[in-house]
Order: C-alpha cells, then structure tokens, then sequence
C-alpha cells in the first residue's frame, strides 16, 4: 500500500556535512535546429529534458506551439548532473543484484521530478520530504504527471560522490528497504549543489 511507505523509517533522510570544497558541475548548452515533424515536446523528450525548462531556455520562440524548420533551439546541457544521476543508479542496481533481485528501470521524466525536489530543498531551505511547494513525494509526483502505484523517496545531503551517498543510504534501515524493495520497478534519481557547494540527493521510486 502506498500509505505504508510514509512511515518514518522509510523517509528517514540523511545529512552529512562537509568542510571540503565546491563539487564543480560544468553546463555547456547545445543548439539543436528544428526539422519538419518537429514540436517542443518531441524535442524535450529526445533530449530528456522538461517541456517547461526547454521553454525557458528559449524566450525567443514567442509560441512554442509553433515552431519552423531552421528554427535554432537551445536544449539544456546537464549531461553531467545525469552522469552522477546515473552513477547512482548503476551502485543501487548493484546492490540489488548482490541480493538476487531485479534491477530498478531509470525512468528520466521521475529522475527530472527528483532533481526539481532536490533544487526545491536547496531554494527554500529545508531538509525533509514534504516540500513546501510540492508536498508530498506523492502528492509531487503526481503533480508532474507521472502515475504510480506504490512510491518512495529517499534524500539526503553533504555527501560529495554517488558512492558515498549510496553508502550512506545503505546503512540506514529505511533508506536500505526503499534501495531493496520488490515493491518498485523504476528509480529516478535528482542532484543539485547549492551556492556553498554542498551536493543535494534524492530518490523517487516507483511502481506504475
């Protein structure tokens, strides 16, 4: 039941802090040129970025509902936010599989909903998994469309690489039992470093 993954110990959240340095995240934005057959959407969705964050990105374009051949678009670059994202998604389908258990399906548009909460957590200041804008992990993704039938959320911060961050989950009992659970079939997974340089994770899982 999804009301059971609200218990406390499965959204326990972890907070390590550091006195080291900023953890360097470089962007580097391309410009993609629109095709015949082409929308805002499809573009998004070859690029795995948000609809919204593709509009912002191109104040040019007055109607995103109309876009022409040779129209030039810029696509957010965070290719290297999604190589840790994915890093973490690597270390917790190896620790699934040390156990005999499936591997968890990245699901981009839910890691695109963790980075937000992520974000969310560092532009409002608070460390917890009812958000003020959002809500609930629940009630915030729905909010973005995505449908589940169970879910859960981890989030932690301070730790500077995936491999810490995993570990620090995998020794907590409620972070551990979202990581290893049956109950869900996809993960997605959100980073972001606030302006001190102190790194921001979460975790959504899902079963559609």
């Amino acid at each position: 039941m999804i009301k059971n993954l609200l218990k406390k110990t499965y959204f326990s959240a972890i907070a390590i802090f550091l006195s080291v340095g900023f953890l360097g995240v470089s962007f580097a934005d391309t410009v993609y040129t629109v095709v015949s057959g082409d929308s805002m959407w499809k573009i998004a969705v070859r690029y795995q970025v948000g609809l919204s964050e593709l509009i912002n990105a191109n104040p040019h374009i007055k109607n995103p509902d109309l876009i022409y051949p040779g129209d030039k678009i810029t696509i957010p670059n965070i290719d290297d936010v999604k190589a840790i994202e994915q890093e973490v998604i690597r270390l917790v389908n190896l620790e699934r599989s040390k156990r005999n258990l499936p591997p968890l399906s990245h699901n981009w548009e839910l890691s695109r909903v963790a980075r937000y909460k992520s974000q969310d957590m560092i532009d409002n200041n608070y460390f917890s998994h009812n958000s003020p804008v959002y809500g609930s992990p629940f009630d915030m993704i729905r909010s973005f469309g995505i449908k589940f039938s169970a879910a859960g959320e981890n989030i932690a911060y301070g730790q500077r690489t995936a491999q810490q961050v995993v570990n620090a989950w995998m020794n907590s009992e409620g972070h551990r039992r979202n990581i290893l659970s049956t109950n869900f079939t996809q993960i997605g997974v959100g980073y972001a470093v606030n302006k001190s340089g102190v790194p921001y994770w979460t975790q959504m899982f899902i079963r559609p």
